[in-house]
C-alpha cells in the first residue's frame, strides 16, 4: 500500500472519529440550525454565542475546525483569528458572515482561513468547506505527531552522534566526517551505524528526509 493512500486512510479515520465542529455566532437560530446539519453527518458540535466564551471551553485533543461568524459582540472573527496567528494556534477556521467584501475576505484567506462563506451559503458549501477544515486538522495533527517521534528519537543519540548525522546529512563523506571531527574514520562509521538504528531510517535518504524535518544544524 502506497503512503498517499495509508496517509489518506488514516486521515479519513481521524475525521470521523470523534471530529469536533465549534460553531461560534451570535445568532442563536443559525448555531442550532448548523449544528443540526453537522450532526446529521455524525460530526460532534459545540455551539458558542462569542469568541469569549468559546476561550472558556476546553478542547479535546481531536480532528477540529472552527465556524465562526465575522461580525460579534466583543472579539470579533477576523481580530480573533489575529489572536490565533500569532499563538501559532493552527485550528482551521471557516468565516462565515453577513456583510462581507473583497477585502475582508482577502485578509481572512491570507491568514489562513480554509473557506469564508457569505450568508445564506447552501448547505452543501458549509458541509464541503468544514470537511476541508477536518482534513486539514487531521493532517497537521499527524504531521505534529511525526516530528514528536522524530524528536524522541534524536533525543537518544549522544551529542557526537546528532554532529555525524547532520554532517552526514550534508552530504560529508566519512573521511571528510572523521576530519571535521577530528575522529578516526572507523569510529565515524560507528557513528553512522548507531544513528541509522536509533532514528530507525531503513536507507540513508530517509535519514536525510529525517534531518530536513527535524531541521537539523550544526551551530557555527
Amino acid at each position: 500500500m502506497g503512503t498517499f493512500q495509508m496517509t489518506s486512510q488514516m486521515t479519513s479515520k481521524m475525521i470521523n472519529d470523534a471530529s469536533c465542529v465549534y460553531i461560534v455566532d451570535d445568532d442563536q437560530l443559525l448555531r442550532e440550525s448548523l449544528s443540526s446539519l453537522l450532526r446529521s453527518i455524525g460530526w460532534r458540535v459545540e455551539l458558542f454565542a462569542s469568541v469569549a466564551e468559546f476561550l472558556t471551553f476546553k478542547r479535546p485533543e481531536t480532528t477540529s475546525c472552527l465556524v465562526l461568524d465575522v461580525r460579534l459582540q466583543g472579539i470579533s472573527g477576523l481580530d480573533f483569528q489575529d489572536e490565533l496567528v500569532k499563538a501559532r494556534e493552527t485550528l482551521p477556521i471557516v468565516f462565515m458572515t453577513g456583510h462581507g467584501d473583497i477585502a475582508m475576505t482577502v485578509k481572512a484567506m491570507k491568514a489562513g482561513a480554509v473557506d469564508f462563506l457569505a450568508k445564506p451559503f447552501r448547505e452543501q458549501d458549509l458541509l464541503d468547506a468544514v470537511g476541508l477544515a477536518l482534513r486539514k486538522d487531521a493532517e497537521q495533527r499527524e504531521a505534529n505527531k511525526s516530528l514528536n517521534e522524530l524528536t524522541d528519537r534524536l533525543r537518544t543519540l549522544s551529542a557526537r552522534e546528532q554532529e555525524v548525522m547532520a554532517l552526514a546529512a550534508s552530504g560529508l563523506m566519512n573521511k571528510q566526517i572523521a576530519s571535521e571531527v577530528c575522529l578516526s574514520e572507523i569510529t565515524v562509521k560507528i557513528h553512522r551505524a548507531n544513528v541509522m538504528r536509533k532514528m530507525r531510517a531503513k536507507t540513508f535518504a530517509e535519514l536525510v528526509r529525517m534531518a530536513e524535518t527535524l531541521k537539523l544544524r550544526l551551530e557555527k
